[in-house]
């Protein structure tokens, strides 16, 4: 009997290969995500921190100067500039991980019916192989009839 062969084993292989490497890419854009999301949080917690500072400041009812302001002013302006930032980063990376992700679910796809493709042809090959030893033992059968009537 001659063994199974996938002509497309090949395709199959390198298909599988693709498919780990957009898993890897889609996870790495999921990290790079999570971490850019943690840096805003860090950043809205340093503007709260500062706003609290500033309102300590100005509930103790002492005066507050000029310099003291504009040293607060600007550095909320910096964070507020950080913050804006970051989100622009964080939506970037959101559409990055939406193509990572459209991707990968490009490749499972071809995937799936490439090893659909092979389980019909490996069903078929069965088929085949089961009606081959069907049509030998209905000859070996005929063969000792025949040798039983002689």
């Amino acid at each position: 009997m001659k063994k199974f062969k996938f002509q497309l084993e090949t395709l199959l292989k390198v298909t599988r290969m693709k498919k780990e490497d957009a898993e890897v890419k889609f996870a790495e854009s999921s990290r790079k995500l999570e971490d850019q999301k943690a840096h805003l949080q860090i950043l809205l917690e340093e503007m709260q921190k500062g706003q609290r500072d500033y309102e300590s400041i100005s509930k103790e009812g002492k005066k507050v100067t000029v310099g003291a302001l504009m040293t607060f002013n600007s550095f909320f302006a910096w964070k507020r500039e950080q913050i804006e930032m970051q989100q622009q980063i964080i939506l970037q990376s959101k559409g990055e991980k939406q193509k990572r992700l459209k991707e990968l679910m490009e490749v499972m796809s071809y995937l799936k019916s490439i090893e659909q493709l092979k389980e019909k042809r490996l069903q078929e090959y069965k088929e085949e192989m089961l009606l081959e030893e069907q049509k030998m033992l209905d000859e070996l059968g005929t063969q000792l009839v025949m040798r039983a009537r002689a």
